[in-house]
């Protein structure tokens, strides 16, 4: 964790509404899927907020996440240097948001780099993965590796019980196989050439309609108007 002083008063208060949405519960359900799709020689960090925060923060499983979610040879980012120095570490973290927002995830759902680099917000890139992960078993690809459980059967995710909000409603719908919940696939319409042009030719209710309108019984300017 970057080296940075204690917040004190408003500070230290919202920090810790921050961190009381961290769920160790997911966490380890999150690196289980991780370890699961990057293979290889990836080891487990020890359970704790702090240990997943440094497991992650050089940036270079997350690179390796966001890889291992393509076909050999169209992965997104060709190089991840080995590197201590941490304004490149932040730069793998930020290749991994583009990528990660490339693939689909939404943008209200990425987290920031300071939030994992300085681990202000670690819940937030438990909410980024977790989007990630339901997406790649959503695209149903065969790309996706591990349990698909994991992202689709429902979780108790929240250990205490708090007043329901609409993202915690939508990640507890979401998680456990809502079919009105889940992702939406995209439905690509094309048309031909003729259809385009015909279409061009028509003018659209938002513009209004001169249909059944008529100059009948209009006098020309400049004549007084007759009241009957």
């Amino acid at each position: 964790m970057a080296n940075r002083g204690p917040s004190y008063g408003l500070s230290r208060e919202v920090q810790e509404k921050i961190e009381q949405k961290y769920d160790p519960d997911l966490e380890q359900r999150l690196v289980d899927w991780i370890v699961a799709q990057c293979g290889g020689n990836l080891e487990k960090p020890q359970p704790g907020k702090q240990n997943f925060q440094k497991w992650l923060m050089d940036g270079t499983i997350l690179c390796r996440l966001i890889n291992s979610l393509y076909p050999r040879g169209k992965e997104p980012i060709k190089k991840i240097p080995e590197t201590q120095m941490a304004f490149k570490q932040m730069e793998k973290i930020s290749q991994f948001l583009q990528a990660a927002e490339a693939y689909g995830v939404t943008t209200t759902d990425i987290f920031q780099t300071v939030d994992l680099w300085e681990g202000k917000d670690m819940a937030a890139v438990q909410r980024t993965l977790m989007a990630l992960g339901s997406l790649a078993v959503t695209k149903d690809d065969g790309q996706y590796k591990g349990d698909r459980d994991w992202f689709h059967r429902y979780g108790k995710l929240l250990k205490k019980p708090q007043k329901p909000t609409f993202r915690s409603l939508t990640c507890t719908l979401l998680l456990s196989g809502c079919a009105c919940c889940r992702k939406a696939q995209g439905y690509r319409r094309e048309f031909s050439q003729e259809q385009l042009r015909q279409g061009q030719s028509l003018i659209g209710l938002q513009m209004g309609s001169n249909r059944g309108a008529s100059q009948a019984g209009m006098t020309g300017y400049g004549m007084h108007r007759q009241i009957m």
